[in-house]
């Protein structure tokens, strides 16, 4: 390597960082300016109000956030599929879950997306207050997750769970728990699923949070085949398992993780 390809590579090295610093920063204080709004908001709102209006700002702020790393920091995003799913009523969004970014992914191009969120996260300071005033679902109790999302799919929303239960560590999928099949089966909604695929792990289980990306960093999301609602959970949650892992596992994955020197 020639000291001229050195320096190239260190200052690339040196974007990279600058860049990982720059989307989290702005994705925190997006965060933060929202927040006293979704605290003052939530409880003087009525909930027909409150909740498209939350569900507006977070997709709104989501997809300014996606524009500032397009623009800034060499990030490519091809989620034109989810425009064809912005007209219809009431749908089950399945989704593998390898990004801390995938929620902010769909969100961004579904206004009436609503998530169903881990329990630690309706009461994290950044993300909380906006998810409570949106009306988002905690993931526990389980009947109490399965009730609230037949709620919302009953109002037309489209419900955004991620059938692994946690981002990905063995790719291309973890075993998928039943909640997807106990929730459409008490919904009576069709499951759509959703297949998102990055150049690198990024954010994943496998990259720590300040470990620097390998740009440019691109990413795809593709509709998968819908099915049906059914009342047979176990052999429902079986069929998509397999489905994720055939459609993820064919050609040359890119969610699969590489080494990559930090």
């Amino acid at each position: 390597m020639t000291d001229r390809q050195a320096a190239g590579n260190a200052l690339w090295a040196a974007y990279e960082y600058l860049a990982m610093l720059v989307g989290l920063s702005a994705l925190a204080l997006l965060c933060l300016a929202w927040l006293p709004f979704a605290l003052l908001l939530d409880p003087l709102l009525p909930r027909r109000i409150g909740q498209p209006f939350g569900r507006a700002m977070i997709s709104a702020g989501f997809r300014a956030f996606l524009h500032l790393l397009s623009r800034l920091c060499a990030c490519r995003f091809d989620l034109a599929a989810l425009d064809a799913l912005r007209g219809e009523g009431a749908l089950i969004l399945a989704a593998n879950h390898p990004s801390l970014l995938d929620a902010v992914l769909v969100v961004s191009r579904l206004p009436n997306a609503v998530c169903v969120m881990k329990a630690t996260l309706m009461d994290n300071i950044l993300f909380g207050a906006a998810a409570r005033l949106a009306r988002y679902i905690c993931n526990s109790p389980p009947l109490e997750m399965v009730l609230g999302a037949r709620e919302e799919l009953r109002a037309g929303a489209h419900l955004l769970i991620f059938p692994e239960g946690t981002r990905t560590t063995h790719f291309p999928l973890e075993a998928c728990s039943p909640s997807t099949a106990l929730i459409a089966g008490r919904s009576g909604v069709a499951v759509q699923t959703l297949l998102i695929e990055f150049s690198t792990p990024y954010l994943g289980k496998v990259w720590p949070l300040f470990r620097r990306p390998q740009l440019p960093l691109h990413c795809r999301i593709r509709l998968g085949r819908r099915f049906p609602p059914t009342t047979d959970i176990d052999a429902f949650t079986r069929e998509l398992e397999s489905y994720f892992r055939r459609e993820l596992s064919a050609g040359a994955n890119p969610n699969s993780p590489a080494p990559h020197a930090a």
